[in-house]
């Protein structure tokens, strides 16, 4: 993910920019009041109201009739707003919106999977300490215990380890061979893989083991690389069926194999600690693809095999 830093001479610009806008908007009022949204967007605001200064903040998002925000990403907390306490137009210095709003007013807008830090975020990485601290406050904690003191830095730290996927293709592990493929057309299953993963629903973990299988069609792969396709995928958010299936995907589309098939088995901490709390059970999910969905006789060979 690419970062894209701005500075207050940045800044400077945004705001007389959207400051133009509002003018342009609003002729005539002497007082716009705007609520702030907590935390980034009481920075956007004062920055705001330097160069607009018909902007009147207010403690009330009832008595409001803009937010203000830093910067929207997709845009659930503004959604959260106007659901609860009506839906008013939203003044942000940046927007990654794929799709534009129109009662959304943003200095700048840019692509989505950009990671986007402003002067008082220091660096990259500050913010989301800073929210991790937040969350340590929310269950109760004294953030200034000693215990918890290098807490935020190592979350963020395992959570890049975690989510590491998202920086890796399919096509960087897949190096296939055509010196040792000549005429073998069986199967090649690696058994009982463990991975290790977050749901996407509760960024809970959900761990276990997959079989991987594949039908060489002239091209076959090294096999600890079967192994590091499973790391790609699962080291993001997922569900356990999203997963399987992207595996043997990325087989049939990068190997060109004839068949591929998928089996895993895993243990999902969102339901054994959270919710209905059964411990104990497992969930399997499979996926076939090629000749080992379409041919009986070989989806039954795999199915044995990975048993």
């Amino acid at each position: 993910m690419s970062h894209l830093k701005y500075n207050y001479s940045d800044l400077a610009v945004i705001v007389n920019s959207l400051a133009s806008n509002l003018d342009y908007l609003f002729p005539g009022i002497d007082e716009i009041p705007v609520y702030a949204i907590p935390r980034g967007g009481v920075n956007a605001a004062l920055f705001l109201k330097v160069a607009f200064p018909k902007l009147i903040l207010v403690d009330n998002p009832d008595d409001a009739m803009f937010y203000a925000d830093d910067i929207i990403d997709s845009g659930a907390t503004f959604e959260r707003y106007c659901k609860e306490f009506g839906n008013k137009p939203l003044i942000c210095l940046v927007s990654k919106l794929e799709k534009h709003i129109n009662n959304v007013k943003c200095g700048i807008k840019v692509d989505s999977d950009k990671w986007v830090t402003f002067p008082w975020e220091v660096e990259s990485g500050a913010g989301i300490e800073d929210n991790i601290l937040r969350i340590l406050q929310f269950v109760g904690e004294d953030v200034k215990r000693g215990g918890l003191l290098e807490t935020p830095s190592r979350v963020v730290k395992a959570w890049k380890e975690w989510t590491s996927g998202y920086e890796q293709t399919p096509e960087s592990v897949l190096k296939v061979f055509e010196d040792g493929a000549e005429q073998y057309d069986e199967m090649v299953i690696v058994k009982d893989i463990p991975f290790y993963s977050h749901c996407e629903h509760h960024m809970a973990p959900f761990f276990g083991t997959a079989t991987i299988g594949y039908i060489p069609n002239g091209k076959i792969v090294g096999l600890s690389k079967l192994s590091r396709l499973l790391d790609i995928y699962s080291k993001r958010l997922q569900v356990q069926e999203r997963l399987t299936a992207q595996v043997a995907d990325a087989l049939m589309e990068h190997l060109d194999a004839l068949g591929a098939g998928v089996v895993i088995t895993a243990r999902h901490m969102c339901m054994e600690s959270r919710g209905v709390c059964k411990q104990g059970h497992t969930t399997i999910t499979s996926t076939l693809r090629g000749v080992m969905k379409t041919q009986s006789e070989t989806r039954s060979e795999f199915i044995a095999l990975s048993k």
